[in-house]
């Protein structure tokens, strides 16, 4: 049983990362976290310069995943109800009576674009929603179904009209994933699909509301030893200056990574191991997915903006030196 488990979950992954790189060309390892990120249940911010296909690669997964989708573009007049809906009055021969109209928020898969170009107080509407799967409106909450993520795209923070997410935000992210220029070879495939072909790919359904929600079911199930955990347990503590013994981390942290990032690196942990035909999750997994799962929850002080330290580069060093 566990061994066509592990064979059902790897042929399901493959299928949909095949079906996926038919349209995201030289993306291959973000193709790879973002499923894992959604199997696993958790948000996901992805950071690029325009042009890199953030938003095509969300829109694919939709295709693919034959999820309720709903695009949200981020502005700087955008408003929280905007996101979450509001309370319209009717008037009727009964009188006034109240009906509340549902926004974007209420689907299963919200493509939060250019996330960090809404001010910050229209950027909290998705707090109770990411981290409780809720939206209250007054006195009324409501449930969202499952499953349910945001994949969010942002500009880097040096561009123009852009906002720092609220670290309570992006505490609620699984994974941060930067999205890179592709290579030159993988540039002249993206030519040659995007300009030169008259036909896009046909981009096929490969699972279901129902496969996501099972697959997540089955990776739950991955048992994960002591040491694993104790590992990554030192590994979140060691981002603390005040608790961890790496003068690195005194020198240039602020603020080291919540007890939300131990949750995100085993559950997504899980997932990488089924996903690679094992029934337990190794310590490749947890150096894997340490950096997408910590970058956006360290905060580094001025010195490390002077000395140009950037966050990837101290987990980097945590993970070599905690034994």
């Amino acid at each position: 049983m566990e061994e066509s488990m592990i064979r059902n979950f790897y042929d399901d992954f493959e299928e949909i990362v095949r079906e996926i790189k038919k349209q995201i060309i030289g993306q291959d390892e973000i193709i790879r976290k973002v499923l894992i990120g959604i199997i696993a249940g958790g948000n996901i911010l992805m950071e690029g310069t325009p042009g890199l296909g953030k938003t095509v690669l969300v829109k694919t997964f939709s295709k693919v995943l034959d999820l309720p989708f709903s695009r949200i573009q981020f502005t700087p007049d955008l408003m929280p109800a905007d996101i979450t809906g509001t309370e319209l009055v009717k008037q009727n021969q009964d009188g006034i009576s109240f009906h509340f109209e549902k926004g974007p928020i209420f689907s299963s898969l919200i493509l939060a674009d250019e996330i960090n170009r809404a001010t910050p107080k229209t950027q909290s509407a998705l707090l109770e929603a990411m981290q409780e799967k809720t939206v209250t409106i007054g006195k009324t909450t409501y449930k969202l179904d499952e499953p349910f993520f945001v994949l969010a795209t942002e500009n880097p923070l040096e561009m123009e009209g852009t906002y720092s997410l609220p670290e309570a935000q992006l505490d609620r992210f699984m994974f941060k994933l930067n999205i890179d220029l592709p290579q030159m070879e993988d540039l002249f495939k993206i030519i040659d699909l995007t300009v030169e072909k008259e036909n896009e790919p046909n981009i096929q359904k490969r699972a279901t509301k129902e496969k996501i929600l099972a697959m997540k079911k089955a990776a739950m199930k991955v048992p994960v030893a002591a040491k694993v955990k104790e590992k990554v347990i030192k590994i979140m503590i060691s981002t603390h200056p005040d608790r961890s013994e790496l003068q690195i981390v005194k020198d240039y942290v602020k603020c080291g990574a919540s007890p939300r990032g131990v949750q995100s690196i085993i559950a997504a942990s899980k997932v990488r191991a089924l996903s690679e035909g094992r029934f337990h999750v190794a310590l490749e997994d947890i150096y894997d997915l340490a950096i997408p799962c910590l970058r956006h929850r360290i905060f580094l002080n001025f010195k490390a903006m002077a000395d140009k330290v950037d966050t990837d580069w101290i987990i980097k060093e945590i993970l070599k030196k905690v034994k």
